[in-house]
């Protein structure tokens, strides 16, 4: 009973989906622009267009789910297609006036929804408008007008003869201006078709219906007596209220501008009794109650369990492989203008709509109990938590593999969307969960919680000036073209638009900051994940930069460059010592690879499907992660990189080889979590994310950062880690005798700096200790001095010795007395033996 439930769910009317297809206009000879750049496909650009109609999630419109792009311009649109056709229901049964009411409340409803938008329908007819079984309609195929702009990306006319406005014809197909008013004309006719219960001129051939509707322009009488006399309704037509003709007249006007806008159609006295009544009727229209799960969500599922579009289409008929023998032209001039070769049918636009089957959908989710569609977050009951089903076990699988797995996505997007509906009051439910991983379908308001990005960034971002010309518009507009060219999103015309209007608001509201290559690279994941919310987009990038990026786009960013790479050779030092130095003996520093890793984060580095990975794992972290990250880069390319010389490692870097993204990641996790954060802890940091007190790290000046081959730890994270693992860390006192007998940390061993000979970098020179260092095993070794003792040589000869994790405590011994009592820990003096492990 309650899976039959669950495929209930799965089973609504309205979770239909078909599929349309036709081919963009092909560029003809020039493939270059002025610009020199290549002149971008008419697909892509369609694409780019076609993605704010995606957005529409009105009740009398079909939601569009997506634009696919084929080869040699094809273009696929798939939108919801549920109920039944107008057209098909006409002579087969009359409509009563009530019902024709209710249908043109509901298509004026959905127009004003697109016409507020700026969007045309054009196509409007009783083709395209579906009856679903509720008596309520939806809009069908409303954006190829808009897609196509205007019809200049495609190569055929964007209209349905019958239902075109008379003005289209006179003015010309070609130079038609986008006006609203074509789409009220339409409007009238479909219901004149409705109300007549007559489809018109159907046995009229193309040339002839073209006819009929220009003889309207010089029609004697009113519009629909002269359509009703035509078809013998006159009876009919008498018999119309008032109400109705009054309203199909005002449609029907032959000149443009007197006929009515939606706004005004919807005041008619003949929708009163349909307008809402009740406040909930009314709060509908500004809020949409909680849905279970989206039909966007829906068809994301079914692509992963099986569902191809194309393959659809194929099988029906509507995309077929033609031999390219068949397609070379007789002639080909100089130029480039092709001679002699037919036009190929399939080019023109086929009208005829494939419905997506769903039965492996509903056979793979069959078992999915219904419980799963309602998570209950806050549940505190015992009884109810084992009343619950087990959950989905995914463990060990590879991230790739959950990613295309439906029903592990389904149940994670469930929740996570529940989630993020009490955003921000379960910012940290969020936080856990992505923790875990983060569904592709959700990762754009994920990635937006994650920082903290606040619900007035629309107003926010409509605020800033984003159109006036400023000294930096040229550089941006050179950079845009060439930031992930490769995604079809970015690369088409809205794409650049939107690019290019998010990175003038960054610098128009960052005054402080200038704009530096590599900004556009940066802008770009939350661009294609946000493509439809532009504001959103600027939100995420706002948050970005001040938590990962602080200061780093100062005119003069120098000193915070340079500190940055300073704490990456040290961290390699740290982790790796053997690569650190082989990469110092060749003279290969991170300045001349790494400087647009950490300027871009990666991004400029990685494809966008590498990025958003590393990047769901990086905003869970702090700034200190990227670096991480490098050192992970450098990990996978050791064996090569410890055999090669400074040329073969220019050249190396200079086309990264491929990279594990998912062994990038764990290994930088892994790196992470298991060093000290002081280790990575810098001056140019964000004091909103990184407060400090007297127990950490400050004041260290860039040159002595340059000439420190080992990085310093915090007192703070010593103590911490004495008390909580002290089997984790190997306590190193260099000082003299004398002061290491007047007070030392209990268990530390001493190795008084003058005892060592650094002549050879062999380790058996530090004396009866060498053993303890070469079996120290993953402990971290803190080298511990005073004001007296030479910090930099005893540590650089540890690490030429090849000793991993070795550390200076910053400010010497003298800092474990600055630590409160809650950090307090044991040390001994030469009054208590007893206490000291040797000496």
């Amino acid at each position: 009973m309650i899976v039959e439930m669950s495929l209930q769910l799965l089973k609504h009317p309205q979770m239909q989906f078909g599929a349309t297809t036709f081919f963009a206009k092909q560029h003809k000879g020039d493939t270059c622009g002025s610009n020199g750049l290549p002149l971008t496909p008419n697909s892509i650009i369609i694409v780019g267009r076609a993605q704010i109609l995606k957005t529409f999630n009105c009740k009398y419109l079909c939601q569009y789910l997506d634009v696919i792009r084929g080869k040699h311009e094809r273009t696929i649109v798939v939108s919801q297609y549920c109920g039944e056709p107008l057209v098909s229901c006409i002579e087969k049964r009359p409509f009563d006036w009530q019902e024709v009411r209710q249908i043109a409340f509901q298509c004026i409803g959905g127009l004003q929804v697109l016409h507020k938008k700026k969007i045309i329908h054009r196509t409007l007819s009783n083709e395209n408008i579906l009856l679903q079984a509720n008596n309520e309609i939806k809009l069908f195929n409303y954006g190829l007008y808009h897609m196509s702009d205007a019809g200049s990306l495609v190569s055929f006319p964007i209209l349905h003869v019958l239902y075109t406005a008379p003005e289209v014809f006179l003015n010309g197909l070609s130079n038609s201006i986008a006006d609203p008013k074509c789409d009220i004309w339409s409007l009238g006719i479909c219901l004149a078709e409705l109300i007549l219960n007559k489809l018109l001129w159907s046995s009229l051939k193309l040339g002839q219906r073209i006819r009929k509707v220009l003889s309207m322009l010089q029609a004697s009488t009113s519009i629909l007596e002269k359509i009703a006399r035509e078809h013998n309704c006159l009876e009919r037509y008498l018999s119309i209220p008032d109400d109705l003709k009054d309203l199909i007249e005002a449609c029907l006007n032959v000149h443009p501008n007197k006929r009515p806008t939606c706004e005004e159609l919807l005041i008619k006295p003949c929708f009163d009794s349909l307008k809402p009544k009740d406040m909930a009727e009314k709060n509908e229209d500004i809020y949409r109650p909680f849905q279970i799960f989206t039909l966007h969500e829906f068809y994301h599922w079914w692509q992963l369990a099986g569902g191809d579009v194309p393959q659809e289409l194929k099988k029906q008929g509507l995309i077929r492989s033609t031999p390219p023998i068949l397609s070379i032209p007789s002639l080909v001039l100089i130029e480039g203008t092709i001679l002699g070769q037919d036009r190929n049918p399939a080019t023109l636009y086929d009208p005829r709509i494939v419905k997506m089957p769903l039965d492996t959908l509903y056979q793979r989710f069959a078992h999915i109990p219904f419980q799963v569609f309602y998570p209950l977050i806050h549940s505190q009951s015992d009884i109810i938590e084992k009343s619950n089903p087990p959950p989905y076990d995914a463990t060990g699988l590879p991230l790739i593999i959950k990613e295309r797995d439906p029903e592990y996505q389904l149940h994670r997007v469930i929740l996570l969307r529940r989630l993020l509906h009490g955003y921000p009051f379960t910012s940290d439910l969020i936080v856990d969960e992505a923790k875990k991983d983060i569904p592709p379908l959700l990762r754009g308001e994920i990635w937006a919680a994650l920082l903290s990005v606040r619900s007035n960034y629309a107003t926010e971002y409509m605020r800033i000036d984003k159109y006036t010309h400023t000294s930096t518009d040229r550089q941006i507009e050179v950079d845009i073209p060439r930031c992930h060219q490769y995604n079809e999103l970015l690369s088409s015309s809205e794409g650049h638009k939107k690019l290019k209007r998010i990175l003038k608001a960054w610098v128009y509201k960052n005054s402080q900051y200038v704009y530096w290559q590599g900004l556009d690279s940066l802008t770009a994941p939350f661009l294609f994940l946000n493509f439809n919310d532009e504001a959103k987009a600027f939100a995420c990038l706002s948050n970005f930069v001040p938590k990962f990026l602080y200061n780093f786009f100062l005119k003069d960013n120098s000193a915070v460059i340079e500190e940055y790479l300073c704490k990456f050779s040290q961290l390699i030092a740290f982790h790796d010592p053997q690569l650190a130095n082989h990469l110092r003996d060749i003279n290969f520093y991170p300045q001349l690879f790494a400087i647009p890793w950490f300027l871009t984060l990666f991004s400029h580095v990685f494809p966008l499907y590498k990025i958003l990975h590393l990047w769901d794992k990086l905003l869970l972290c702090d700034s200190s992660f990227p670096i991480h990250i490098g050192l992970s880069i450098l990990t996978q390319l050791r064996d090569r990189l410890l055999t090669s010389g400074f040329n073969e490692c220019i050249l190396l870097f200079s086309d990264l080889p491929e990279v594990d993204i998912e062994k990038c990641v764990a290994l930088s996790s892994c790196t992470y979590e298991n060093t000290p954060k002081s280790i990575t802890s810098r001056e140019h940091e964000n004091e909103v994310y990184h407060k400090k007190s007297n127990l950490d790290i400050t004041g260290v000046s860039l040159n002595e950062l340059k000439n420190e081959l080992c990085p310093r730890i915090s007192v703070r994270d010593v103590a911490n880690i004495l008390l909580k693992n002290p089997h984790k860390m190997l306590l190193i006192d260099i000082r003299n005798t004398r002061a290491y007998k007047r007070c030392s940390v209990v268990n530390s061993t001493h190795i008084p700096f003058s005892s060592v000979s650094f002549t050879e970098n062999i380790i058996e020179n530090v004396g009866r200790d060498s053993d303890l260092l070469k079996s120290k095993g993953e402990k971290i070794v803190v080298v511990v001095g005073d004001e007296e003792t030479d910090l930099e040589t005893f540590p650089k000869f540890l690490l030429q010795c090849n000793i991993s994790k070795v550390c200076v405590l910053h400010g010497g011994f003298n800092k474990f007395l600055e630590l409160p009592a809650s950090l307090s820990i044991p040390c001994a003096s030469v009054g208590d033996p007893s206490e000291r492990q040797r000496n």
